[in-house]
């Protein structure tokens, strides 16, 4: 009998794959516009709307349906590690290749405390020597480090919604749901990347140039230093729109389709239970937002220390599902 983190777990009627699958298409398409003509203005104002809320709700699914994992001295280990993080990104202003480089080991360090949490033998091995492999690139490319950790991140959700559509009973509607979630996670950026969008990309800060000035400051968190303004402008439009989307994906729709990771949250830290959550991801944002709206740079800084958290707990959850699978069944 599947428990109650399980994507098994009954919850109600079977969710209709195809009718899901054509909302989040429709959705793309919304912020996929907006991204394309006002990507500035989307970046920032959605960050400042869905930045904090989304943390707290993507921390409660991960925590709620990855229970079995996240439990015990691993996730000791893993909040010891992420707060060092934490503490980095505060000190940047202060220290900054000191924290720079210390993030990036500490980094590598939770990827490589996942690998040997879900890995055995001969995989265990190769997976060390990949994350060493990629440890020097890293160290010798900082920039492209986080720039690619940034973009990574918005990737994410097509890993936990494929395993969420592990729930659909009809196979040809876990299909369709699944190549949906590709287009508008794969395939819609890549065109963007290959100038599909170039002529209609308008980098007019609009409404938040008051508090963002030209934006140049907020492109460089998507964009490598080195590249073209138009290669900028790409990297910028692909992350306004990823960004847009990961607010879809886990302000909308799993808080809706898949309620039994909030009961096994809600089970595991009782005090936090139903609408508290919410609330307090309401509170931390209007926080967040007067510091946003004051000094948005400052905002942005403390926000992304903050966020460490949902960050970069995931990428253990991730592992596991991708090598071990049954670990999280």
């Amino acid at each position: 009998m599947p428990d109650a983190g399980s994507p098994e777990a009954p919850a109600g009627r079977a969710p209709n794959g195809f009718l899901l699958a054509g909302l989040m298409v429709l959705a793309a398409a919304g912020a996929l516009t907006l991204a394309v003509r006002a990507p500035l203005s989307v970046t920032v104002l959605g960050l400042i709307a869905f930045g904090v809320l989304h943390n707290v709700l993507e921390l409660r699914y991960v925590a709620g349906r990855f229970a079995a994992i996240l439990t015990g001295r691993f996730l000791i280990l893993l909040l010891i590690l992420i707060s060092g993080i934490v503490a980095c990104r505060l000190l940047a202003g202060y220290l900054p290749v000191i924290a720079k480089y210390a993030e990036v080991g500490l980094g590598y360090l939770v990827l490589g405390v996942g690998c040997w949490y879900g890995l055995r033998g001969w995989r265990l091995a190769v997976a060390l020597l990949v994350l060493a492999m990629a440890a020097v690139g890293s160290f010798g490319w900082p920039a492209y480090h986080f720039v690619m950790l940034t973009h990574l991140h918005n990737l994410v959700p097509l890993v936990f919604l494929w395993e969420w559509a592990r729930r659909l009973p009809r196979p040809a509607a876990r299909s369709f749901f699944r190549a949906s979630q590709v287009l508008w996670i794969i395939v819609l950026p890549g065109l963007i990347l290959a100038g599909a969008a170039d002529l209609v990309i308008n980098n007019d800060p609009g409404v938040v140039a008051a508090f963002v000035g030209d934006g140049r400051q907020v492109i460089a968190a998507s964009a490598p230093p080195d590249v073209s303004i138009m290669v900028g402008l790409r990297l910028l439009v692909v992350f306004a729109f990823l960004q847009t989307m990961h607010y879809v994906v886990w302000v909308g729709f799993l808080p809706r389709f898949a309620p039994d990771a909030a009961a096994a949250f809600d089970s595991r830290v009782p005090w936090l239970r139903g609408w508290r959550t919410w609330a307090i991801g309401a509170a931390g944002g209007a926080f967040l937002a007067v510091l946003f709206l004051s000094d948005y740079f400052t905002g942005k800084a403390l926000y992304g220390a903050l966020a460490s958290y949902h960050a970069y707990l995931e990428f253990p959850v991730l592992l596991a599902l991708l090598m071990t699978p049954r670990k999280v069944s």
